[in-house]
Order: C-alpha cells, then sequence, then structure tokens
C-alpha cells in the first residue's frame, strides 16, 4: 500500500530519489522559462540575468517560507507596462541600457516593500481579514483571467515559424508541432501511470521537439537552431547592474504589486486545494498552506527585492508551475530547489541557454494552450472548492465584473492597457482593485445579516 502510494505524487516535505528529481525540476524549468524570457525580451532585460534572478528569488522565496510553500518564482506579465514605461520614457532617452535598467530596478525593489508590508499586515490580522478582502469570487476570478488573458500568447506562439520563403508551408507545420506536442501532452497525462504519469509535460515537450527536428530535416525550415546567442566562451556571468533611486521608477512600478496581491493569493489557494487532494489520496496528515497568505506575500516581495537587486524583472509565483504540479502531482519543495539551482547554472552556460533557446516557439506554444488552460480552470476550482453561491446577486457582479474588465481590457487594448481619464491602467491588475472594491461595498451590511440569520 505504501509503495502505491508513493507512486501517487510527491508532498511538499518528501523529496523524490536523485534521478527523479532532477527530472521533476527539469519540468519545472521548461514551464516557467518561455514567459520568464518573453518578460525580459518585451522590456529589454537582459536574459541571462532575469533567468539567474528567477533561480536566486525562488531560493529566497523558499528559505524565507521556511521550505512550507512549494511555489516557483518568475517574472510577472502585471509589471510590463510599468517597466517598458520606463525603459521608454523620453527622460531617460540619452541613457545606457543598463542605466534604464538600474532605474527600473529601484521601482522593483520597492514594489516588494509593499508585498512585505501586505503579507505582515494579513499576519497580523488573520486569515477572516484576507478572506472578507480576498474571497474566492475575487481569487477565483483573477485566476481565471490570468489564465485567459494568456490564450493569445499561447496560440499566437503556436502559430509563430522561422522566417523562410514557403510561408504558407513553414505555418502549416508550425501547427503540427503545435498540435502534436498539446495532444501528446495531454494524452501522457491522461493514460501514463505510475511514476511515468508524473512527467506529461516533460515528455510532451520531447514529443514536439523531435517533431520539430524531424520536419525540420524533411522540409529546411529551420525549426531548432542551437546558436541563439553567440559567444567565443562557453561560460558568462550574467550582467548584474545595482539599483539607481528614482521617483519615477516609484510611481510607476511600485503601485503594481498591491494589484499582484489577489494573483499571489488565487496561487495559495489553488496550491491548498491540490495538495491536500494528494494529501487525502496518500493518507497524510492535511497541509494549511491557504493559513500561510501572509507568509506568501512577504516570500513574495523578498523575491522581487532580491531580483530587482541584481537586475531581474519583478515577478510573483508561476500559476503555469502549479498547473505542471497539479498535472505531475509533484509539489516537491526540494524538486523546487533543484530547478533553481539549475536555473541559475543554465544562465552561466551559454550552450546550455542555447538548448533552452532552441525548443521550437510552436512547442511551447502547444504546451501553453494546455497550461494556461488550466491556470483559468483552477479558478473554477477555486469557487467550487469553496462553495461559492453563483446564484447570488453580489457573487455574480463581482466575478462578472472581474471577468469584463480583465479580459476585455487584455484583448481590447494594445499591451492590456486600459486608457481612461487621459491614463492607462494595466486591464488584469484593474480588474483586480475594481473587483476588491466592488466586493467590499457589496459586503457593509452583509455580516450582520449572516449573524441574525445564524442566530435564528
Amino acid at each position: 500500500m505504501s509503495s502505491k502510494n508513493q507512486n501517487i505524487g510527491y508532498l511538499p516535505d518528501e523529496r523524490p530519489p536523485f534521478f527523479e528529481l532532477i527530472l521533476f525540476a527539469l519540468q519545472q524549468i521548461v514551464v516557467m522559462f518561455p514567459a520568464t524570457v518573453l518578460v525580459a525580451l518585451i522590456t529589454g532585460f537582459h536574459v541571462s540575468t532575469t533567468i539567474f534572478a528567477s533561480g536566486l528569488a525562488t531560493l529566497s522565496f523558499i528559505l524565507v517560507t521556511g521550505r512550507k510553500i512549494p511555489l516557483y518564482y518568475g517574472s510577472s506579465f502585471s509589471y510590463i507596462a510599468a517597466i517598458a514605461s520606463i525603459m521608454s520614457a523620453d527622460a531617460f532617452s540619452s541613457y545606457s541600457l543598463n542605466d534604464k535598467i538600474s532605474i527600473a530596478q529601484f521601482g522593483i525593489v520597492m514594489s516588494g516593500f509593499v508585498s512585505i508590508i501586505a503579507g505582515i499586515i494579513i499576519k497580523r490580522t488573520g486569515k477572516a481579514t484576507i478572506d472578507k478582502v480576498l474571497p474566492p469570487t475575487v481569487t477565483g476570478s483573477i485566476a481565471i483571467i490570468i489564465g485567459l488573458s494568456l490564450a493569445s500568447n499561447a496560440m499566437t506562439n503556436a502559430a509563430a515559424h522561422p522566417d523562410v520563403a514557403n510561408t504558407a508551408l513553414a505555418s502549416n507545420m508550425a501547427w503540427i508541432i503545435a498540435l502534436v506536442t498539446l495532444f501528446s501532452t495531454i494524452l501522457y497525462s491522461v493514460y501514463l501511470k505510475g511514476k511515468l504519469s508524473q512527467l506529461p509535460i516533460l515528455f510532451g515537450l520531447f514529443t514536439g521537439y523531435i517533431t520539430a527536428l524531424i520536419i525540420g530535416s524533411i522540409t529546411d525550415i529551420p525549426f531548432v537552431i542551437f546558436n541563439t546567442i553567440e559567444s567565443t566562451k562557453p561560460f558568462n556571468l550574467p550582467i548584474f547592474t545595482l539599483p539607481k533611486p528614482s521617483l519615477a521608477a516609484i510611481a510607476a512600478i511600485m503601485p503594481i504589486a498591491i494589484a499582484t496581491i489577489p494573483e499571489s493569493t488565487a496561487h495559495v489557494y489553488q496550491l491548498h486545494i491540490y495538495v491536500n487532494d494528494l494529501a487525502k489520496k496518500k493518507g497524510s496528515k492535511p497541509y494549511a498552506i491557504d493559513d500561510k497568505l501572509g507568509l506568501n506575500l512577504i516570500g513574495d516581495g523578498i523575491g522581487d527585492i532580491v531580483s530587482g537587486f541584481i537586475g531581474g524583472p519583478a515577478g510573483t509565483n508561476y500559476g503555469e508551475n502549479i498547473s505542471a504540479m497539479a498535472l505531475s502531482k509533484i509539489f516537491s519543495v526540494p524538486v523546487l530547489i533543484a530547478a533553481s539551482l539549475i536555473t541559475m547554472v543554465i544562465s552561466c552556460f551559454t550552450p546550455l541557454i542555447n538548448v533552452v533557446y532552441s525548443i521550437p516557439t510552436a512547442v511551447i506554444g502547444g504546451l501553453s494552450i494546455y497550461l494556461f488552460g488550466i491556470i483559468a480552470a483552477q479558478g473554477i476550482t477555486i469557487m467550487m472548492e469553496k462553495r461559492v453561491d453563483m446564484f447570488k446577486s453580489k457573487n455574480l457582479a463581482v466575478i462578472a465584473v472581474i471577468l469584463i474588465v480583465g479580459l476585455g481590457g487584455s484583448f481590447g487594448f494594445e499591451g492590456g492597457m486600459i486608457p481612461m481619464f487621459g491614463i492607462q491602467f494595466p486591464a488584469i491588475a484593474s480588474a483586480a482593485v475594481v473587483g476588491i472594491v466592488l466586493n467590499l461595498l457589496l459586503s457593509i451590511g452583509e455580516k450582520s445579516e449572516d449573524t441574525a440569520i445564524d442566530n435564528n
């Protein structure tokens, strides 16, 4: 019986055998890599530094949270517009790239303190406060829009192909690669049993990668390229820069941290549900992960400070990695520690970075269709788990407004920035803030009514 239970998966305080641990760690890296690198490319930050910062911030998060919360820290999409506004500002047009990064870093570091303060407040006031401010109608809806707002990225990545003369053929082949990746990953996650069932994403990646190699050899379309970064030395340390104080960076970047709190909280609720489902199946003790909401935010803030201090973008714990854990049933903190260390090593070795870069974008797209959809589905899971009354007008109002503002803003305006009153507001952050405020306003007087009902 114990052997059978062990094959189900690994809980946060369990450590897989060494070979399995490395494979599981690589799977976590594969999942976080596309989004983290994409943030670096969009904002203009150094890719190798961003990768290194992701690993170091994850290690810091795990240490600060006492190895109790299995989450991976990666670059956040929520900060892209704010960071880009600093990087492209006319006031800094004459600055070098590193000087621009240094200025943005200051805002990133300061945003970390916002999360830490929020975490301390939650720890002192208790879980009841966070449940009132961030009920499942808010956190579940935020998880849904995070997943669905990335749908465009997943689909455009699936259609991506090299720039060749025969565009039609390349486009068709890209879709074949993406679809093979997608459906093979789904089949692996549904039908593989035992230990193999814990590696569906890695197997799906390999299947898509091999498909790309075969198609490339037949059509001469270079879907797989091994020399993206050219360097005469195999070992190159990332470019580290230090923050430079800037009021502009504080004004642009620091407030975004407030809006990312619901996202981070939703991730903890998701994790709590999936970890305890596994614990129940294994006959293990329950894990009170949802009691660590304050500690999670403190760890998140430390992650931002660590990442920002060495030249990485602002980040958050990754829903993609939670999706991977939910699929594979691997919630082991030692696996995430190994993933962090391997990520930092990869960032220093040009050949290893090139191996990761060689993964075709269409393969990443095929994986993303599945993973981003799971993030959205986890939002529904939160509301189901918390038994949200979908016939209650207040709940419907909060959910409806969050979904439409978040998704409508993401897809309706360039860069997901909603133009209003001469200012541009990030869609997901705006949806979170509006949802929180609306829920609090509609909750006025609700407690006394509930109490009266209970007393009767």
